[in-house]
């Protein structure tokens, strides 16, 4: 219990402190959910986007990553956690109290609509706080400019019903804590590429965007490139 709560209080210094060669190995993972929506989709795409992480900026990321319950006290071990998915997903009061907390703590949670979640996410993070409201996140903003710039913002992945690629947002104290991405099927872009056989060019900016969440998910902002 000692080792969970010194990570919460200390998640937003050390995640912030990743220095490729001198820090330690850390871990991604993936949200496990109640409700009978694929959590489990996509399963190759967070170890794809860390192998590009590692092999591409340097990063010292764990190449395999794990699965957390909304619900458990682990989930204060990972500065970064995607969830996924087509469908129904649902955050009981212990969940959400446990989702606040590691986000208060420095957690960073990328929510990316696998196609049919947007229904049933959106209440969901109006639950988990109703005080702060869900912003669209414009093409402005650092997330798309570093380490790689996206000029046009949250690259569109796939077509489906030929929508605009949305960012949203929800800021803890001036800190995009929560990063949700609609119609652009981002995690689609990190699966093997025999699997929807994308161009590589948008294969590759789904990944540099990837790229892009985790280093302001570690930094706060940006992660410098080796020259």
């Amino acid at each position: 219990m000692f080792k969970r709560l010194s990570t919460a209080i200390l998640l937003i210094t050390t995640a912030f402190l990743f220095i490729s060669n001198a820090s330690p190995t850390y871990e991604l993972a993936v949200m496990k959910y109640r409700g009978g929506g694929d959590w489990y989709g996509n399963p190759s795409s967070l170890t794809n986007l860390i192998s590009f992480c590692n092999d591409n900026l340097n990063m010292d990321l764990s190449p395999e990553y794990q699965v957390v319950e909304a619900g458990s006290p682990d989930l204060l071990n990972y500065p970064f956690v995607h969830l996924t998915g087509h469908g129904n997903i649902e955050w009981n009061e212990a969940e959400l109290n446990n989702i606040r907390t590691w986000l208060k703590a420095g957690g960073f949670l990328h929510v990316d609509d696998n196609y049919g979640m947007d229904p049933y996410i959106r209440p969901q993070l109006e639950s988990l706080f109703p005080e702060f409201e869900l912003t669209e996140i414009s093409a402005t903003h650092p997330i798309f400019k570093a380490p790689y710039l996206l000029e046009e913002g949250l690259p569109k992945i796939h077509e489906h019903d030929g929508g605009s690629p949305k960012a949203f947002g929800i800021f803890i104290d001036g800190r995009l804590a929560v990063f949700y991405t609609f119609e652009a099927d981002l995690g689609d872009g990190w699966e093997d590429p025999e699997i929807h056989n994308d161009p590589e060019s948008v294969r590759l900016k789904a990944l540099q965007m990837g790229a892009n969440l985790i280093s302001y998910a570690f930094n706060g902002s940006v992660y410098v490139q080796d020259e």
